[in-house]
């Protein structure tokens, strides 16, 4: 890998890059704060599907682009001078050092639940008490993310389960009560109580150390590959979806679901 110096020597060419392309470039000097915004979205979703893939090489170019958006709004800010890198690195530098005092101090904090803890309880603290827990889950988060945060966040102060098995006794409840406003089909009552059951679910999900985002994507990508397998094959042996009955369509899906059973042939064989 590369040297300490290697690596410097390459962020102060971007720096320099960035600077040039705000002075010179028609489209970066026309960009704000909020027409980026969109695009860092973007972009961080596009990384999040690389790690997903486990494409390190894409998951190295996605980086550039986050990166390339830090720089830009450092950049943007030092142009009001009201940051520029320094600042965001500096700001960064003394968060990480405060916030690990198990490191940089004398605390002890000998496994990650711990860790956790402190770390809740110092961000408090930075906003000198008057913040609450759940104050740094960002609203515009997507539901199931947040649901997760605001779960994560409240068993840094403790309230939690005392067992991880009490959670399946929450998750029996909330269907028992899904299923009593089906059956009144009051459609209202009916999407609070489904919320209530997806909460439960990702709260099960959290106590089992399960990523909930992952694990539905795992699924969504499944189903994916299975439906473009039902579609290709119908295509191959000349028949239309629309027209076919749901029990031939099962057939497919169940030589789809064979398939990804089946190990992978090496070349040459």
């Amino acid at each position: 890998m590369h040297t300490k110096e290697e690596k410097l020597q390459q962020f102060e060419r971007l720096l320099e890059i960035m600077t040039e392309l705000r002075a010179k470039c028609p489209w970066d000097k026309e960009q704000t704060f909020e027409s980026l915004r969109t695009l860092t979205i973007e972009e961080t979703y596009e990384l999040a599907d690389a790690i997903i893939r486990d494409d390190k090489k894409e998951i190295r170019k996605e980086l550039g682009d986050i990166l390339l958006h830090i720089v830009f709004y450092s950049e943007m800010g030092s142009e009001t001078n009201d940051f520029d890198i320094y600042d965001v690195c500096k700001g960064l530098s003394e968060k990480l050092i405060y916030r690990h005092p198990h490191i940089f101090a004398d605390v002890e904090a000998n496994n990650s639940e711990t860790v956790m803890q402190n770390w809740e309880t110092l961000k408090l603290k930075e906003k000198g008490g008057n913040k609450s827990v759940l104050s740094g889950v960002p609203m515009s988060l997507p539901a199931l993310i947040k649901a997760h945060r605001i779960q994560d966040k409240a068993r840094s102060v403790g309230f939690d389960w005392e067992e991880r098995e009490q959670v399946w006794d929450k998750v029996q409840e909330e269907i028992y009560e899904f299923k009593a406003e089906v059956a009144a089909f009051d459609k209202d009552k009916m999407e609070a109580e489904f919320g209530d059951l997806m909460f439960s679910l990702i709260n099960a999900a959290r106590l089992y150390d399960i990523n909930p985002e992952n694990a539905l994507e795992r699924t969504n990508r499944k189903f994916i590959s299975r439906f473009n397998y039902l579609e290709s094959k119908t295509i191959t042996i000349g028949k239309d979806l629309k027209q076919m009955s749901l029990a031939e369509m099962d057939v497919i899906w169940e030589e789809a679901k064979e398939n990804e059973k089946l190990p992978l042939t090496p070349k040459g064989e």
